[in-house]
């Protein structure tokens, strides 16, 4: 349902952090008539002067637009934030771009549903700096028709990927890449600091680092298939002799002085999947380590409680 007293090309943004700067500031270069709510009201003094209006209110900063953006720190957030003014939701469609799991996601969707309102998923694929730029990408999710409505919107800030109806896809796809993201730039670092350890800067090793990482994509185009077949052969690695080559890893850490844990966990995985059998199949069969995962969960955060 669209407000005829909005204009189209007026957007809300609710959350002013690098990123939802990043937004106002791309949006208002392209013509578009922004609406800024931040708790710290000063963030919004340069984009003010930049042409946005500052709403003094969150009642204020729904009613000026039907289409209001969310970046924030996590869902917990939207709703302290939106709790308040339930009552003046329906109608808008919220594009939340801020972090969470899916189930998160889903459970916004609903609450928001259930007060008349529709639910974006977005998962943002660069860091601000990136927020403009036609080469950047943002995973979407949540119904087709909303997207379609909202996507020449949305292309201003980043291409998108929509990758379907159900509202925690965007999230899954965002959280999987954030996995790989800290996981890899962890062990960057890791190595980093058993190379200063040994004399050898961040400099000199570059070259070496961004090689091993600009190996890993024809290593996952090797294995991809043979994953998703659920064939494990040991024919060009075997989990036992992987094993024995982290173990190096974790002596060489322990010999420079340096916190081992980060390798010590990787071969507490490896020797999880040879203990069940594993040690002739090759290292990818630690997918099924995984699938079983040992019981070494963290417990959840405040923004785990339900608002259903």
């Amino acid at each position: 349902m669209k407000n005829n007293t909005q204009s189209q090309s007026s957007v809300t943004i609710i959350g002013l952090g690098p990123m939802g700067q990043a937004m106002a500031r791309t949006l208002l270069n392209h013509g578009y008539e922004v609406t800024l709510w931040n708790r710290t009201a000063s963030k919004a003094n340069e984009l003010v002067d930049q042409g946005a209006i500052r709403a003094s209110t969150i009642k204020e900063a729904l009613n000026a637009s039907e289409v209001v953006i969310l970046s924030l720190t996590d869902y917990h957030a939207m709703y302290a934030i939106l709790e308040k003014d339930s009552d003046i939701l329906a109608g808008k469609v919220f594009v939340n771009l801020s972090s969470d799991t899916p189930e998160k996601a889903r459970e916004a969707a609903k609450w928001l549903a259930g007060h008349g309102a529709s639910h974006l998923t977005g998962g943002v694929q660069v860091p601000p700096s990136g927020i403009g730029k036609p080469e950047s990408f943002t995973f979407y999710s949540g119904p087709l028709d909303i997207f379609e409505s909202q996507k020449e919107l949305l292309e201003v800030l980043t291409s998108t990927d929509y990758r379907g109806e159900d509202p925690g896809l965007a999230a899954l796809y965002y959280q999987i890449g954030m996995d790989m993201f800290w996981t890899g730039m962890l062990s960057y670092l890791h190595a980093v600091a058993v190379g200063k350890a040994n004399g050898i800067t961040a400099e000199q090793l570059k070259p070496h680092a961004i090689s091993t990482m600009a190996s890993l994509p024809q290593f996952i185009e090797f294995y991809t298939p043979r994953i998703d077949a659920g064939e494990y052969p040991g024919d060009v690695d075997r989990l036992a002799m992987g094993a024995a080559s982290v173990e190096h890893t974790v002596h060489t850490t322990h010999d420079a002085g340096i916190d081992a844990s980060l390798p010590e966990a990787v071969l507490e995985i490896f020797k999880r999947g040879v203990a069940n059998g594993r040690g002739g199949d090759s290292f990818t069969s630690l997918i099924e380590t995984f699938m079983k995962p040992a019981d070494h969960r963290i417990e959840p955060s405040r923004a785990s409680t339900s608002h259903l």
